[in-house]
């Protein structure tokens, strides 16, 4: 059986659309997944970037293909009301509920859900209250213990060479994006394909640095 660490944010919609693509994806094979919410600020920060929404041109283009890509796929998808939105009270809410070291899929998939379907306002403070009861977590989400929690997966993702989300990493290789999907299975399969872009992609010389 394959162990998947797979990093996540709820702002990200292609996260969402991953997510709930993986299972019809990796259906047929062994694997398990460990669900690990993280910064993705924190990454864009870390390599000196803006995300997606906040470039106008790329913004608009990201809602118009996500809400075409839910549709090709079968998924139910609403934009928020307001986009980017300030993530850190549900990534929080993830880890103040997970058990056994990791949120778990229920839990991940009620709260991208809240996120992205219904078009209401992620952030809104009684919408946030509603979800937190309705997950009952163990731990205080606005507590040090979450916190530090949130940090320490974020500090782990940048450690093992995460620059988006969503990341699969599995085999010691990491794989990037919704359209990542089929090379993800092909590398559980075994497919002597994925080695070979591998290598090919490993050859290539620095070339222009800016």
């Amino acid at each position: 059986m394959k162990h998947i660490d797979c990093y996540l944010d709820f702002i990200s919609p292609y996260a969402y659309l991953a997510f709930e693509r993986l299972p019809r994806a990796l259906e047929g094979l062994s694997y398990q997944v460990s669900y690990r919410p993280i910064l993705f600020a924190g990454l864009l920060q870390h390599h000196g970037q803006l995300g997606p929404a906040e470039i106008a041109p790329k913004r608009d283009w990201t809602y118009r293909q996500v809400l075409w890509l839910a549709r090709e796929h079968g998924i139910a998808m609403d934009l928020p009301a307001a986009h980017p939105f300030n993530p850190l009270a549900l990534l929080r809410l993830a880890w103040a509920c997970a058990r056994q070291g990791a949120p778990n899929r229920y839990v991940c998939e009620a709260i991208f859900r809240h996120a992205w379907q219904g078009g209401a306002a992620a952030d809104d403070a009684a919408r946030l209250q509603a979800l937190t009861a309705q997950l009952a977590p163990t731990r205080d989400p606005a507590g040090a213990e979450v916190k530090q929690a949130l940090r320490a997966a974020t500090d782990a993702a940048l450690a093992a060479g995460v620059f988006g989300v969503p990341t699969f990493a599995v085999d010691g290789r990491l794989f990037w994006g919704l359209d990542a999907l089929p090379m993800l299975r092909a590398q559980i399969e075994g497919d002597a394909r994925v080695d070979e872009v591998w290598a090919a992609a490993a050859s290539v010389a620095q070339g222009v640095r800016r």
